[in-house]
């Protein structure tokens, strides 16, 4: 468990086409409730939820955003700062199917690559589908996503889509904290092992000319000609040069 003041967040965009239940989903998530009636959303909905994943305290912040092409100018923005997405279609609605990489475009030229989920909603709906089993299984691994049958109405595997993105973005939290502990261990093993006749505790520094000196030896450095590059010729200065 992370310290009490620090609040894990995690901000979700759902997003597809319209009338696949992108709104319905989060109502379910959040409130436990399912409206019959469709109400297209103007722009974007919000809503949030605290759950408790893997001994951490999570606060998941749902973003509802129209599907309708009229509101892309505004739903874009909202994707920007996401951690993590939904890409809904219906069973019974085949272009909403044909639209999930067009959707999967649109969110990661806004935020890069995040963790997703496919969605195949309305499952209930299952003798009206309009999509083979073999293709959205097909859809998702070409998009290498995991992938969800979900029926809003009959409560199926929601809470299990909005659980899995927030274990895979915790996954990234960890791994994340671990390389920067990591980090500063290895440049200093690097820097500890450069010569494996130092002992790093004494501050040697070893010079070009092979010779070592004493971090604290406030003695004149002497520069001697390298024989190797002289090939053994002379010294063409008769006198030393030292570096004060």
């Amino acid at each position: 468990m992370r310290e009490e003041e620090v609040e894990i967040a995690i901000k979700v965009v759902v997003v597809g086409n319209g009338a696949v239940g992108k709104s319905s989903m989060i109502q379910r998530y959040c409130k436990g409730i399912f409206t019959k009636d469709y109400k297209k959303t103007i722009g974007v909905d919000f809503l949030e939820r605290q759950i408790e994943v893997n001994n951490e305290e999570v606060r998941l912040m749902l973003w509802d955003t129209a599907g309708q092409e009229e509101f892309d100018a505004i739903t874009k923005a909202y994707y920007r700062g996401a951690q993590a997405c939904v890409l809904a279609f219906s069973v019974v609605d085949r272009d909403s199917f044909e639209a999930i990489e067009s959707w999967k475009r649109k969110v990661e030229a806004e935020v890069g690559e995040i963790s997703m989920v496919i969605v195949q909603n309305k499952i209930d709906m299952i003798d009206e589908a309009l999509i083979q089993p073999e293709e959205a299984e097909a859809l998702a691994k070409k998009l290498r996503l995991r992938f969800y049958n979900t029926s809003v109405k009959e409560n199926i595997n929601v809470d299990e889509v909005f659980r899995y993105l927030t274990e895979k973005y915790l996954e990234k939290l960890n791994s994340d904290e671990e390389e920067e502990h990591i980090s500063p261990q290895i440049g200093s093993d690097l820097i500890n092992s450069e010569s494996p006749h130092l002992n790093p505790k004494e501050n040697h520094y070893r010079h070009k000319n092979g010779k070592h000196r004493n971090k604290n030896d406030d003695s004149t450095i002497t520069l001697q000609p390298n024989k190797r590059r002289t090939k053994g010729r002379k010294n063409m200065f008769t006198s030393r040069c030292s570096l004060l």
